[in-house]
C-alpha cells in the first residue's frame, strides 16, 4: 500500500527586517523629529550611536538627542583635514554641553598616506582618500552598534532626495535613522537660532556644507547645498552614505 505524502510549498525567503523598517519609516513621515529620536534611543538603547560632522543639521540632531538622554553616544570622524573653524566649533559645543564627543581617526597619518599613496591624495584619487580617512574609521565607530543616527536631509542634494527615515544599512550592519530627513534648511536654521546653539562661522561665508578643507568650496546662487563638496568632479558623497 502506498503512502500519500503531502508536500507543503516552501515559504519564500522574507528579509523581514528591511520590510519592517520600511513600514515604520513610512509611519514616521508624519512624526516630529523629537519623537523619532526618542523612539530610536528607547528602542536601541546602548546599541545606538549618533554620528555628526558638525554641520547645522548635525548640531540640531545632537541637541534633540541630548535633551532626551544627556549620555547618548556621539561620535565624529576626524580626517585630520578639518577647517580650523570646525575644530574650534567642536570645542565650543563640548563646552556648551559640558561633555566630550568621541573622535575616530584614520589609521594613517597624513604623512604616512602621502608616502604610500602620493601627495594630496584627495586631489588625484578622492574616493581612495575618503576610504582611508572616513569609511575605514567609520567601520570602527559602528563596530558593535545596532543603530546609527545621521543628520541626512532630503533637501541637501538630489542624491539624497529619497532618503528614508529608517533603513537597514548593510554596509555597516546597522539600522540607519534619519530623524531630520524631511526637514528644510530653513527649519534647521530656525532651530539653531531659537536654541542659541553654536555653529560654524563658515556657514555665513557661503559654505552651507562643510567637509575637509581641501575638498570644500563656497556654493554659488541656486546650487545644491552640497555643490561645494568635491566641486569640479563627479564625486557627490564620501562613501559613508552609499
Amino acid at each position: 500500500m502506498s503512502t500519500a505524502h503531502t508536500h507543503q510549498p516552501s515559504a519564500p525567503h522574507i528579509d523581514w527586517l528591511p520590510n519592517l523598517l520600511a513600514q515604520v519609516s513610512e509611519a514616521f513621515e508624519v512624526a516630529e523629529a523629537e519623537a523619532i529620536m526618542r523612539w530610536a534611543i528607547e528602542t536601541f538603547g546602548g546599541g545606538l550611536t549618533l554620528g555628526t560632522a558638525f554641520g547645522v543639521s548635525g548640531i540640531v540632531l545632537m541637541d534633540l538627542a541630548l535633551k532626551i538622554n544627556p549620555d547618548v553616544d556621539i561620535f565624529y570622524i576626524d580626517t585630520d583635514l578639518f577647517f580650523e573653524e570646525t575644530y574650534a566649533l567642536i570645542k565650543a559645543l563640548e563646552a556648551h554641553y559640558g561633555r566630550t564627543f568621541t573622535a575616530y581617526r584614520p589609521g594613517l597619518s597624513l604623512e604616512a598616506q602621502a608616502e604610500e599613496q602620493g601627495d594630496a591624495l584627495w586631489a588625484h584619487n578622492p574616493d581612495q582618500c575618503c576610504l582611508i580617512r572616513k569609511v575605514m574609521p567609520m567601520r570602527r565607530a559602528l563596530t558593535g552598534r545596532t543603530a546609527w543616527v545621521t543628520a541626512l536631509r532630503r533637501d541637501q542634494a538630489a542624491t539624497r532626495a529619497d532618503t528614508p527615515i529608517l533603513q537597514l544599512n548593510r554596509k555597516f550592519g546597522v539600522v540607519k535613522v534619519a530623524p531630520l530627513a524631511n526637514w528644510s534648511e530653513r527649519q534647521v536654521w530656525q532651530y539653531i537660532f531659537d536654541q542659541g546653539l553654536p555653529y560654524n562661522p563658515l556657514h555665513d561665508q557661503g559654505y552651507p556644507s562643510i567637509g575637509c578643507k581641501p575638498c570644500t568650496k563656497p556654493v554659488g546662487d541656486g546650487e545644491d547645498l552640497r555643490a561645494g563638496r568635491w566641486a569640479g568632479t563627479e564625486k557627490t558623497e564620501c562613501g559613508l552614505h552609499l
